[in-house]
């Protein structure tokens, strides 16, 4: 994987249109570099009822890593952004947008900026294997070559909703793994959405701010077949 490091967040991002909430305020003291990903394709080979009927949960992974296009083709379909308004791929109770997302690779971790379309380098290394610790020691979040953390910062919604704001999450939460599985299935790669992990352990293995809340973690890479490492 092969990314153009831009420079530094603190010294990009007031000069960059984007939003200061998801990079900035959120990431809060984890400053890293500025990673621009490729532009995302709004046309693709496969409809979406190919997709759906081919949509399986998949645990085995090749050790192919994925290349640029095709992670920041997963990112969009998780939470890009696809109107000037700012409206995204999935909805969003009062367009409020609580969820954050983090991609795990074995070169790093990093934070996801819709607006923009780039990630904020958070940390360096692999930490795939501590990852699966916390998710309970399931193996296919160590073997896959991406992992997409969806993490939720509620009070973003219960200013609006009170109470009801936590449905509403775990709704939107929903809507948008189910984008990134569907996106995975149309790139011929093999995915599962997991949500049996120890949270705190998952926070910690990531030094995420104390209020993104992780809801999700979705291995994705490319499907084991027979003979591949």
């Amino acid at each position: 994987m092969r990314w153009v490091v831009m420079g530094l967040v603190v010294a990009l991002v007031a000069g960059c249109g984007t939003d200061p909430a998801t990079v900035t305020t959120d990431v809060g003291a984890d400053v890293g570099a500025l990673i621009e990903l490729p532009e995302p394709r709004r046309v693709g080979d496969h409809s979406l009822e190919e997709a759906l009927a081919a949509r399986r949960s998949i645990r085995d992974f090749s050790a192919e890593p994925l290349d640029d296009a095709e992670l920041s083709q997963l990112l969009w379909a998780t939470q890009g952004v696809t109107a000037e308004r700012g409206g995204r791929t999935a909805p969003s109770a009062g367009a409020l947008y609580p969820l954050e997302i983090y991609l795990v690779t074995a070169q790093g971790w990093f934070h996801y900026a819709p607006n923009g379309h780039h990630l904020v380098e958070v940390g360096v290394g692999d930490v795939r294997p501590q990852l699966a610790a916390a998710a309970l020691g399931q193996e296919a979040v160590a073997a896959a070559a991406a992992v997409f953390v969806v993490t939720a910062v509620y009070e973003r919604t219960a200013v609006k909703y009170g109470a009801r704001a936590e449905r509403y999450v775990h709704l939107e939460a929903g809507h948008a793994a189910q984008n990134l599985l569907l996106q995975a299935v149309a790139d011929g790669l093999a995915a599962v959405p997991i949500g049996a992990f120890v949270d705190a352990d998952v926070q910690s293995v990531l030094t995420l701010p104390a209020d993104h809340e992780p809801l999700y973690l979705v291995p994705v890479g490319y499907p084991q077949t027979d003979g591949a490492p």
